[in-house]
């Protein structure tokens, strides 16, 4: 009986906070994006470098995934956005504090893209679908956005980087183990995280009516 009482004031309490999120103004909501910009900066300081990969281990994979959860699809892609404009504009926060435009055009500036369109899904998905929200549709959802609209397009640039760097094409084997395969344990237990505070973290009731 008394975990129930904890449970059911937690689930208010949860359903509350979403749907403030949701029906607050845009004011509120711009400060909110700003805000995970920032944080997302902060988790891509989380990196791993591996010797034979120009593409480090970041945390922008989590932020990637909670900026749609906890934003909604608009504010959350939006974020991202706006944490690559402004690392662009010069403020140091892509993975190693580095900045500027080479970063984009570099080895992983295809993966900054897998990142936003992987903010849009979730917050899409999550946001109007709340049988969604449960484990097992979650850790589906999530192994198709990390590895689909992630990998894809940070595939692609790696490989057109790697042709323009080096004048030689990469064969198949080598761009999946220099851009995929290394990351993929690392990728399962993120996701396994992400399911696991997205199911506790999101209500189990709509929270977008009034």
């Amino acid at each position: 009986m008394y975990f129930t009482m904890l449970y059911e004031k937690y689930d208010a309490i949860r359903f509350n906070c979403y749907s403030w999120r949701y029906n607050s103004s845009i004011l509120i909501k711009f400060g909110l994006t700003i805000l995970m910009a920032a944080l997302t900066g902060l988790m891509a300081q989380l990196k791993i470098y591996l010797p034979w990969s120009p593409v480090p281990i970041t945390g922008q994979t989590l932020a990637a995934v909670f900026s749609g959860v906890l934003l909604g699809s608009y504010w959350g892609g939006l974020s991202f956005i706006l944490y690559i404009i402004i690392g662009i504009a010069g403020t140091p926060w892509f993975a190693g504090a580095k900045s500027g435009l080479s970063v984009i055009l570099g080895p992983t500036g295809g993966y900054l893209l897998g990142f936003v369109l992987v903010s849009f899904f979730m917050g899409y998905i999550t946001e109007n679908n709340v049988n969604s929200r449960k484990i097992l549709p979650l850790l589906i959802i999530m192994f198709f956005a990390n590895f689909i609209l992630i990998y894809t397009p940070g595939l692609i640039q790696l490989s057109f980087w790697y042709k323009a760097v080096k004048g030689t094409d990469l064969s198949l084997n080598n761009l999946l183990m220099m851009g995929l395969i290394p990351f993929i344990i690392g990728d399962i237990f993120k996701i396994l995280i992400a399911a696991g505070l997205t199911t506790i973290i999101m209500p189990k009731k709509d929270y977008r009516k009034l």
